[in-house]
């Protein structure tokens, strides 16, 4: 099986309501349970604001360091999640169900290298 990375993009601004929050979080635990219970779960995490990043940058033989994320844009990585799946269309699947819960754009990306026995 090989492992999928499903970025979790969401807008710059505030958080949501409590109430809705709370009815993404519920999905999200039932949709990681869900993953462990049938074996394709890896890992996976939120993140803090981008404002919390520092860039190191390579430059003249020197690592110059910044604050802030990599790139300027109106949405950013709020978490991820690792996945086990046997192929593109079933971690699609999984990432359609993570767009659906959290009402978010979700990007599936392959791991390079070979695909775990």
């Amino acid at each position: 099986m090989k492992q999928y990375l499903l970025s979790i993009y969401q807008p710059e601004g505030g958080v949501p309501e409590p109430e809705v929050l709370a009815r993404v979080m519920a999905e999200l635990v039932d949709l990681r349970q869900e993953l462990e219970s049938t074996g394709a779960w890896v890992f996976g995490a939120g993140l803090h604001d981008p404002s919390t990043a520092t860039v190191l940058r390579p430059q003249g033989g020197q690592v110059l360091v910044t604050d802030g994320p990599f790139a300027e844009g109106k949405e950013f990585l709020g978490g991820f999640t690792i996945v086990r799946a046997a192929d593109l269309d079933a971690a699609l699947s999984w990432g359609r169900r993570y767009a659906l819960a959290t009402g978010l754009p979700v990007e599936v990306r392959p791991f390079q290298g070979k695909a775990e026995d």
